[in-house]
């Protein structure tokens, strides 16, 4: 690799400590620092500045053809979010740092919130506004309490957290309105306030591999114990000991991992350093927001922390090269703190030109430089945040101490620090230690909070589902239901059990949880009304290795939706936290429905059943819940991503297609089946129709089905092709189209055909019932298969 002469843009302490580590790395001959401070300016190997602002691309882009830069690192985010990535590569230099595009996602709260939403990355429930009146409206009708974010780059302060209502209201004011954040007020978003530990992940990306550093702990607050208005950070400190090792390879398989691989599928990948704050809440780790550089203070801990053979500018140009995985980054055992020194009235109007001393620190204290500048050959403050004393030990205590010993090496009028760096740690500490030989449940894997959190969550879902008979509450031991005050005379009762098999991998890999639930409900249901029973109540059984509530959640709403489509009650459910038995990101799914139906309605009617009925089937929705496991195999063979546009319909990605919900028939074919027109019905489940049909069929009868009689789906032309299934397996493994297969005597075929459509259904006259001799002894012949099913 040629030597690098790199460009770092940015003033702060930021710039300063990648300049502090990138100087140490043999691949670097000099670095330009644009437009730097007064740690740049000397007593760095290698280091120079540059007075040149960090948005004056033309005059960058002169400077570094002038001068043979060959990398460019952006430091801060302006210049990022107005594209200094693409500038850069326009004329051959590589930037470390993400494009326009891939900026956005600090750029625009919105924008971010949207994306998270669309891929399924934990986050706060949030609305976006341009209206204050809209604005208002919403958190008047919001059960929770609120949080104001400026859309736009407030330089990390365009925050406001109000406690009340009233509050809130002249937040929105302040930022529509008054423009207290100038532009980066014209949008609103108003976002679900978390309560919780907040940590900050800075993670290394090319697009592809995502690599996150120590979790850090800012203090954001200018007063001690988290008091006073927000700033840009006052302190910081790694590895945080909230972050268990669960916790941050949750982090990386719910967030961190699906936005690099969210972002580079919508077609903006992300390459630089992606700094995601986080908050742990009882129901998991959520996203509190995005920014696509170093974080200033977490940058002057992190860092610090990298091993001896991690080479900063090695990996930083492989992410540029898209070769992250090919190089080392290691993390020196131990821990880093960092205390913020800052102008006396910081955060507000503070002077500058305070003329700094500073005195020799102790072994392993750097104190990093941000507002500071040389004038006469003085050291003086030229920013509310002036200096960083950072301390590397091997515990916490010792960190902070030595984080402190820096702070008294530095003197200059009015100059004001936190005195309370890492509290928030040392009370979680003491607390662990206090508790230190007891066991919990929720040490053993299992969270009894969020157990009660999620049954919290889902109750509205569920109450929805209530219907005459059940009142629609869950928290009991067991669910009722009123059969007489469900009109039923003389009720048989019907029972069915399933599960959703295999698509539920589908589900966890695409991260799209809200239609499983609707496939286990019709998997039940679907079964009941073949029985001419009306679905009464369902109960779910949810099982997992980690309970994430979100995910739990979404999964009871798609539960709760197949309910309401198919008239039945949720009434109950089991949801079982079961560490060691399943992997995180695992659950299984499965149901249990109970229908009743007046003992004169029961079908099948064996004894009526003849020779020359007809079969109408009703269109299914695609492969329903059946198959999955050779569908899965034949994606693989296909050599495309779940995430890749779906061949048979561009609108959607492919996993989004083949997770398209199976249909619940229930409602549609109550009129057909109390009013005595069907003889029987057969679920085209896992078998097709070779298996499914003959169950409801007198043992000396068989069917004749004529593959020609209705649309052969997309999605099954696609199934046959790229995996050269043949027609036969086609016709025992998959419904190819049908759903729902209905034996009707010939002279109904036309009302019972009316009273479907009527309800929306798309109905067939596919086949015709024979004897078995006819047949020549099969139960179910195929026929027009080869002409009918091409692709």
């Amino acid at each position: 690799m040629d030597k690098l002469v790199v460009l770092l843009l940015g003033n702060g302490g930021r710039e300063h400590t990648i300049a502090w580590k990138l100087a140490q790395s043999n691949l670097v001959e000099r670095i330009f620092v644009a437009p730097g401070n007064g740690g740049t300016c000397s007593g760095l190997n290698k280091v120079e500045n540059v007075n040149i602002g960090v948005t004056d691309f033309p005059a960058l882009t002169k400077f570094a053809t002038d001068n043979n830069v060959n990398f460019v690192v952006a430091g801060p985010e302006q210049p990022l979010v107005e594209g200094v990535a693409g500038v850069f590569q326009k004329i051959g230099i590589p930037v470390f740092g993400p494009s326009l595009k891939a900026a956005r996602m600090e750029g625009s709260k919105t924008f971010s919130k949207d994306f998270m939403k669309k891929h399924n990355i934990p986050t706060a429930a949030y609305e976006n506004f341009t209206d204050a009146a809209a604005a208002k409206e919403f958190i008047r009708k919001a059960d929770f309490n609120v949080v104001l974010k400026a859309s736009g780059l407030a330089a990390g302060k365009g925050v406001l957290i109000p406690i009340t209502k009233e509050e809130a209201y002249q937040g929105v004011d302040e930022i529509l309105v008054q423009k207290v954040f100038g532009d980066a007020g014209n949008e609103l978003v108003v976002e679900e306030f978390l309560d919780g530990q907040e940590l900050s992940i800075l993670a290394f990306s090319d697009g592809y591999t995502v690599v996150p550093l120590p979790p850090a702990q800012d203090h954001k607050r200018i007063f001690d114990n988290d008091q006073g208005p927000n700033t840009g950070g006052m302190g910081c400190y790694c590895p945080t000991p909230v972050a268990t090792p669960e916790v941050l390879a949750d982090i990386k398989r719910t967030i961190l991992q699906p936005t690099i691989n969210g972002m580079r599928r919508d077609g903006f990948p992300f390459v630089g350093i992606l700094f995601t704050g986080i908050m742990l809440t009882s129901s998991g780790p959520k996203v509190l927001e995005y920014n696509v550089r170093f974080g200033d203070p977490e940058t002057e801990v992190v860092l610090p922390l990298l091993s001896d053979d991690t080479d900063l500018a090695e990996v930083m140009v492989a992410c540029t090269e898209g070769r992250l995985d090919s190089v080392r980054v290691g993390i020196k055992p131990g821990f880093a703190a960092t205390v913020v020194i800052a102008s006396g009235g910081y955060p507000g109007k503070y002077p500058t030109g305070k003329e700094i001393t500073l005195q020799k620190t102790e072994e392993d204290v750097i104190v990093f430089h941000a507002g500071t500048s040389f004038k006469d050959n003085k050291l003086l403050t030229s920013g509310g945040r002036v200096l960083a004393a950072t301390g590397v030990a091997k515990d916490l205590r010792t960190a902070v101490d030595k984080a402190y010993s820096g702070v008294k090496t530095v003197a200059f009028d009015g100059m004001f620090y936190r005195k309370d760096i890492a509290h928030r740690a040392f009370t979680f500490l003491a607390q662990q230690s206090s508790t230190a030989n007891q066991m919990t449940y929720a040490q053993a894997g299992v969270s009894i909070d969020a157990g009660n959190l999620l049954v919290q969550q889902i109750k509205p879902l569920v109450k929805a589902t209530r219907r005459v008979g059940a009142d629609g509450e869950i928290g009991g031991f067991g669910g009722l239901f009123d059969l007489k005050a469900a009109g039923f005379q003389d009720p048989i009762l019907v029972s069915a059990t399933d599960g959703v098999g295999t698509k539920l991998k589908l589900a966890q890999l695409t991260g799209i949880h809200d239609t499983i639930g609707q496939d286990v409900v019709a998997m039940n249901v679907n079964d009941l009304i073949v029985q001419g029973a009306e679905s009464l109540f369902f109960l779910d059984y949810y099982a997992c290795g980690k309970l994430e509530v979100d995910v739990a959640k979404d999964v009871v709403k798609g539960v709760a939706d197949g309910c309401l489509m198919a008239g039945c009650a949720l009434i109950g459910g089991e949801t079982s936290e079961m560490p060691g038995l399943y992997s995180p990101g695992d659950y299984d799914l499965a149901g249990f429905a109970v229908g009743a139906v007046e003992r004169n309605k029961i079908i099948p009617r064996m004894d009526e059943i003849k020779a020359g009925d007809i079969l109408l089937g009703l269109a299914s929705s695609g492969a329903h819940s059946n198959g999955y496991s050779l569908i899965r195999k034949i994606v693989e063979r296909s050599n495309q991503e779940l995430h890749s546009p779906c061949p048979w319909d561009k609108t959607k990605s492919l996993g989004q297609s083949l997770l398209t919900p199976t249909r619940i028939y229930v409602k549609q074919l109550l009129p057909v089946v109390r009013k005595g027109l069907v003889k029987a019905m057969a679920h085209i489940t896992g078998g097709g129709f070779i298996d499914n049909i003959p169950r409801v069929l007198p043992k000396e009868l068989g069917v004749e089905v004529d593959a020609s009689t209705w649309p052969f789906p997309d999605v099954f032309k696609w199934i046959m092709a790229t995996g050269n299934v043949p027609h036969r397996e086609m016709a025992r493994t998959f419904n190819c189209g049908i759903g729902m297969v209905l034996v009707v005597n010939s002279d109904d075929v036309e009302e019972v055909t009316r009273l479907c459509r009527a309800e929306g259904e798309v109905v067939h006259q596919i086949g015709i019932l024979k004897s078995k001799a006819e047949n020549n002894g099969e139960e179910v012949v195929m026929r027009n298969m080869e002409t009918s099913w091409v692709v």
